[in-house]
């Protein structure tokens, strides 16, 4: 009888280990976007800039280039010779082209989509070729990167936003919406200067996928009193 009772409990423990575990929440929720480029990263197609959010980048500049947007960077910024080919990251409808409101110049383009999400393309390097109310496919060429100094030499890159596809008023982390290897993507780009740190909170916001969302026309979520890198190391 003891001899049955081990070999039913060491036949349960075998089943329960070989039932799949459940999926983590990151795993359930599948992220709804791809790339905005069709082709691989590398150093002669593209490369990731800068990250979305508290960059020390966007921290140098917070009161003046992203003081619209609470002083964090609104996108993400991919490194790419001009007239590298653009692709929507997901299905959906053109409803801005060229839209002065948005900067992001000297051409930009504003996709909404079915989930209620809106992808913007700044510094693309002409007009899109797609036009206002013209339904377009995930993966689908609709432009060509630029350069916001117009030389392509100085910093050619696409910026790429996903805000509300309402009122455009609030931008979301692409890191957690589009599906990619974003940490193989950092070690081979040239974001190197990483995240902001508040000495009084300095665990919050360091890490890409940890990164808030931002109302335009917000208040500074990063005005600190003590942080590092200082100012002075940034000029």
């Amino acid at each position: 009888m003891r001899f049955v009772l081990r070999l039913s409990s060491f036949v349960f423990l075998l089943t329960a280990l070989s039932l799949p575990a459940p999926p983590s929440p990151a795993a359930a929720q599948a992220r709804p976007f791809g790339l905005p480029f069709a082709s691989p990263p590398g150093p002669h197609t593209w490369l990731v800039g800068q990250m979305y959010g508290n960059t020390t980048g966007a921290y140098r500049w917070r009161r003046v280039m992203y003081g619209a947007g609470q002083g964090l960077h609104f996108g993400v910024d991919f490194s790419a010779r001009c007239g590298t080919p653009v692709v929507a990251i997901g299905d959906g409808v053109v409803t801005k082209v060229d839209a002065e409101s948005h900067g992001a110049g000297p051409h930009n383009l504003m996709i909404d989509h079915p989930n209620g999400y809106a992808s913007f393309y700044g510094h693309l390097i002409e007009r899109a070729s797609v036009d206002v109310g013209q339904p377009v496919a995930r993966g689908q060429a609709v432009g060509y990167t630029g350069d916001p100094d117009l030389t392509c030499s100085s910093r050619p890159h696409l910026h790429l936003e996903i805000r509300d596809g309402y009122s455009y008023r609030v931008a979301y982390n692409p890191v957690t919406l589009i599906d990619a290897d974003w940490d193989t993507l950092m070690l081979t780009g040239s974001f190197q200067r990483g995240y902001q740190r508040d000495l009084d909170n300095p665990r919050q916001w360091q890490f890409p996928e940890d990164q808030p969302e931002i109302r335009f026309g917000g208040p500074l979520l990063n005005d600190y009193a003590r942080t590092w890198p200082p100012e002075w190391l940034n000029r």
